[in-house]
């Protein structure tokens, strides 16, 4: 038995070194302003938890995001032109032949700080204690200026803020953007079952 443990670990390796790989890359493509803010999203969300971020600049718009089957959810938009995080952690859930495994990728943990520029997530389902400056609701989605990525369609509800403090953030997202995304203590595992941030 404890041989074939040994050789489904083998396996697992085998498939999910290319899944590290991709992960990094698309870490790197974003950190450096390559991908653009509309993609095709899986067919799956994902959870996103921040013990704290403090931002500059804060919009919301509603939104429409496809997966490759055409599948339309609505979403918000949520935008920050400037943010500091702490205590970050994004987990994914992906079926395998072998089960499922969470793929989680943390940062700004033990005093460091994640930096992100022009950050955009499209929200399904949010929680938070949410501390807001300057705030404007129901302002034409289509005239935000805040974080201009995160402008909504013409004449829809939006919102926006100079300056945010968001703690203890619970987040199923299914899409992210950012111009830059800084983080000096990138940690990257895959475990099998589920083991999602909260």
């Amino acid at each position: 038995m404890a041989e074939q443990g040994r050789v489904r670990w083998k396996r697992f390796a085998w498939i999910f070194a290319p899944v590290a790989a991709m992960t990094s890359l698309l870490v790197g493509a974003t950190a450096q302003g390559v991908i653009g803010a509309t993609f095709v999203v899986s067919g799956r969300s994902f959870k996103l938890f921040a013990g704290e971020l403090r931002g500059q600049g804060f919009a919301l718009s509603s939104d429409v995001v496809r997966t490759r089957k055409d599948r339309r959810i609505p979403v918000i938009t949520t935008g920050v032109r400037r943010a500091v995080v702490t205590g970050l952690c994004q987990s994914a859930l992906v079926k395998t032949p072998l089960g499922t495994v969470t793929i989680v990728l943390t940062g700004g943990r033990g005093g460091n700080v994640v930096t992100i520029d022009d950050l955009v997530i499209d929200v399904a389902v949010g929680q938070t204690a949410a501390t807001l400056r300057d705030l404007e609701l129901n302002r034409d989605a289509g005239t935000l200026d805040e974080v201009p990525d995160a402008r909504g369609p013409a004449g829809t509800f939006g919102g926006q803020a100079s300056a945010v403090t968001l703690r203890n953030v619970r987040l199923d997202a299914w899409a992210a953007t950012a111009a830059t995304f800084s983080l000096p203590d990138l940690g990257m595992k895959v475990l099998r079952g589920e083991h999602e941030c909260f």
